[in-house]
């Protein structure tokens, strides 16, 4: 079997991590060819060594020469800039991981398309931001675009190659977050630490915030009309705290198909690496004799306006996604430093949508432009909460 070539943007984040974790068991199956990291060098440079990679790439321009001296005598090129991080993701590798946190991962991921290699996405932005781009950029090039994110790799798994004409709705499973049973009264004296205390997954602190308010669900609602081709009308969300069951799809004849496994990521992302073939993960076996029982039941839209937000965000179009992304990019950020409350991040997106026209974004230089400007009024918006 020759080795599948691959790198992995974002190596030193959760994604990244357990990435590492699959491709470091099934030397065999796996070659990596270059990983990037923010500031994370130590790890960058730890991996590096263990993988053999190629190519590391800090994204901090200060870090480099700490970079190099690590990986001296190891024949992998340490680099920074966005060249290298487009090289990382256009180049030597057949499948690239997009695993960067927020629109920083939007360029790397389009270059990875543009380029026709196969993408294992977990960067939820990309496609949320300039969906039709990323689409239309892989039907010219021929770029396959397989879904990371447990819920999409779920209705992926479920689709088994049927389209959206044979399905009557995709139905994204949430585990409500850390405040599902919170009153909006309680939420409002929240705080950044718990906020970040999910009961299920181990993630990063802004992918905890965001399914704190359940954005990263709106954000998904956005991502799967993306993926598989379905209008919103035909997208439900629904809570199910033991975060067993991964998403549903429910077909034209009634039938509902579920995916369900222990809430580990590396059984998504080893999906994705492995497509079309299955490995062992390593990860606990789901008993659901333990589990003993699953419940569902519908988001309260009113304790949780970021869902309404994103589906207008996504029926509305043009700029809207953007706009919506990066304004709770900035109050997630604001929130974790402790500038504004936790209820403020969906009043920051609502207005900062409000304020901004839908025109469509043409290129990816439109969507930064685009992104630019939302975050400045978001930066404003914020300043206006706390006075």
């Amino acid at each position: 079997m020759t080795p599948r070539k691959v790198s992995i943007l974002g190596a030193t984040g959760s994604v990244g991590t357990s990435t590492l974790d699959l491709v470091e068991r099934y030397p065999d199956r796996f070659e990596v060819i270059a990983l990037t990291a923010a500031r994370n060098v130590e790890a960058l440079a730890d991996a590096a060594r263990r993988t053999s990679a190629k190519l590391a790439v800090i994204d901090d321009p200060s870090l480099l020469e700490e970079l190099r001296s690590r990986l001296v005598d190891t024949g992998c090129r340490a680099e920074t800039g966005r060249d290298a991080l487009a090289e990382a993701a256009s180049g030597d590798a057949e499948l690239v991981v997009a695993a960067i946190v927020g629109c920083a991962g939007l360029e790397p991921a389009m270059a990875a398309v543009e380029a026709g290699k196969t993408l294992a996405l977990a960067n939820k932005e990309a496609l949320v931001t300039a969906g039709d781009l990323m689409t239309g950029a892989a039907a010219r090039s021929g770029s396959v675009i397989l879904p990371v994110d447990s819920e999409h790799n779920a209705i992926f798994q479920c689709l088994a190659g049927n389209d959206c004409k044979q399905v009557s709705k995709l139905i994204l499973t949430a585990s409500g977050g850390p405040f599902r049973t919170k009153s909006v009264q309680e939420m409002a004296s929240m705080d950044a630490r718990a906020a970040v205390a999910h009961p299920n997954w181990s993630m990063g602190a802004k992918i905890s915030v965001d399914s704190a308010t359940m954005m990263n669900k709106g954000l998904e609602l956005i991502e799967a009309h993306h993926l598989f081709g379905c209008p919103s009308g035909q997208i439900d969300i629904l809570v199910h705290p033991q975060s067993v069951v991964h998403s549903m799809v429910e077909f034209i004849d009634g039938s509902v198909i579920a995916q369900l496994g222990s809430p580990d990521m590396r059984i998504p992302i080893a999906f994705a690496l492995s497509y079309p073939d299955r490995v062992d993960t390593g990860v606990e076996r789901l008993d659901l004799s333990k589990v003993a029982t699953l419940t569902f039941e519908s988001p309260d839209p009113e304790r949780f306006p970021a869902l309404r937000l994103a589906r207008a965000a996504l029926e509305e179009g043009g700029s809207a996604p953007v706009v919506l992304n990066a304004a709770n990019e900035e109050a997630v950020t604001a929130f974790l430093g402790g500038r504004i409350g936790f209820l403020d991040i969906a009043r920051t997106v609502e207005e900062a949508m409000a304020r901004t026209s839908a025109s469509a974004p043409r290129s990816i230089a439109d969507v930064i432009d685009i992104d630019r400007s939302a975050r400045a009024l978001a930066q404003h918006l914020m300043t206006e909460l706390a006075a």
